[in-house]
C-alpha cells in the first residue's frame, strides 16, 4: 500500500483544491409558456412537458384503451 513520505500541509493540501468550484446552473425561458427551466431538459407546465418549445407529452387528455 502507498503510504506518503511527509505530511501534506494544510496549504499546500488547499492551494491543490482551489480549482473545484461549485457553478449556478444555467436557466433558460421557454419560449412559449415563459416558464424558467435547466437548458436541455424537458419541463412540465400545467399538466404538459414542454421540450424547446413544443408540447412533448400531454398529461389532460384521456388515454382510450
Amino acid at each position: 500500500m502507498a503510504h506518503p513520505k511527509r505530511k501534506i500541509s494544510k496549504t499546500r493540501r488547499d492551494k491543490r483544491r482551489t480549482h473545484y468550484k461549485a457553478t449556478a446552473p444555467q436557466i433558460a425561458t421557454d419560449p412559449t409558456t415563459g416558464e424558467a427551466h435547466l437548458y436541455h431538459r424537458a419541463h412540465w407546465h400545467e399538466g404538459k412537458l414542454y421540450y424547446r418549445g413544443q408540447i412533448v407529452i400531454d398529461a389532460t387528455e384521456e388515454v382510450e384503451a
